[in-house]
């Protein structure tokens, strides 16, 4: 009876575990901390989230590494915010491997954990702080935050989810 209850487990699991949620290419996001909502991509190449910043300070608050920024978006205006930084991120810049010995150093950029809203679902995500006001989309959302958000990604759709739905 054991093994007979333990192969209609094995069998049952493709069938309970859960779809992630289908998204487009492209979604309104929340960050309840900024009060904002942002056009986000959403970016399976990239591996963490990227938050469009300027005038990045890094400083000490009680020991601890902080960092203070103001939004690069086309609305931004001139607010100053102050988060802990989680950790510092060093991102390497694409080169042709057989470039690879110019390569350029590794940018190294704040991480701050924050908490974002896609649909009607909130989680903290960790984000680095980087100019992105040359882009498109100033919030890029990647691969660990769709994992959060159990997300997938259509690429031929845009904007599925419609507003963010989150208090």
């Amino acid at each position: 009876m054991k093994h007979l209850v333990a192969l209609l487990t094995l069998i049952a699991l493709p069938v309970l575990a859960a779809e992630p949620t289908l998204y487009g290419r492209y979604e309104y996001i929340k960050l309840p901390e900024l009060k904002q909502t942002f056009k986000a991509k959403m970016d399976t190449g990239a591996l963490t989230a990227s938050l469009s910043a300027r005038d990045i300070e890094r400083f000490s608050r009680d020991g601890e590494d902080w960092v203070r920024f103001k939004l690069a978006t086309k609305d931004a205006d001139n607010t100053v915010y102050e988060h802990q930084v989680a950790r510092i991120s060093k991102i390497k810049s694409r080169v042709d491997e057989e470039e690879e010995e110019d390569a350029p150093e590794a940018t190294k950029r704040p991480v701050i954990d924050m908490q974002m809203c896609l649909d009607g679902v909130t989680r903290t995500i960790e984000v680095n702080l980087a100019d992105r006001s040359h882009f498109n989309y100033p919030l890029l959302i990647g691969a660990r935050a769709l994992r959060e958000f159990d997300a997938a990604v259509n690429p031929a759709r845009r904007f599925t989810a419609g507003k963010p739905k989150c208090d």
